[in-house]
């Protein structure tokens, strides 16, 4: 998060042409906004978050990456596991009557921390109401309880991959 910009400096470095009137306090968060966005422009920051007098404010920016892939190149997610490569393979099991789906988005955590033993693994035995998973949406850590007793048979997400909504993430016979 970067810091507030000090009212003196801001109000000196910034043109009085570009700067609409402050004759109301919309048009107050207006010069705010236009302030920010013109930060972000001048220091190549991709947020900036304030907040001043109960206002709070967050301008942010898109930054869109492409990578050229060489066409040789496979990850290694796809070579240990062709099943979650294949979109059409994912609808599959999706509609496999063991699937777990992730009930919200956000980052999937197979252990409560970095470098402890993971909640299940493959061939685990599970009871209905078993952390299975942890997922963590707006930096709040939610556990993913087992629907139903049974057996893992597969682990359908890696370690620290991001999930959508509804996403298969184990399947449980």
């Amino acid at each position: 998060m970067a810091r507030q910009p000090d009212k003196k400096a801001a109000a000196s470095s910034k043109p009085a042409s570009k700067a609409p009137p402050r004759t109301s306090s919309g048009s107050a968060d207006s010069v705010l906004i236009r302030e920010l966005a013109m930060l972000l422009d001048e220091t190549s920051l991709t947020e900036i978050e304030i907040e001043r007098s109960g206002l709070r404010v967050r301008v942010a920016r898109n930054v869109s990456v492409n990578a050229a892939i060489p066409a040789s190149y496979q990850p290694a997610a796809a070579i240990a596991a062709p099943v979650a490569a294949a979109p059409a393979a994912a609808a599959d099991l999706a509609k496999h009557p063991g699937v777990v789906p992730s009930p919200m988005v956000g980052t999937a955590y197979w252990s409560p921390e970095p470098g402890a033993k993971p909640f299940i693994e493959v061939g685990s035995k599970v009871s209905a109401g078993q952390t299975l998973l942890i997922i963590e949406a707006m930096k709040t850590m939610n556990q993913i309880p087992s629907p139903r007793a049974g057996t893992v048979t597969q682990l359908l997400v890696d370690d620290g991959q991001p999930v959508e909504f509804g996403e298969p993430l184990v399947i449980i016979e």
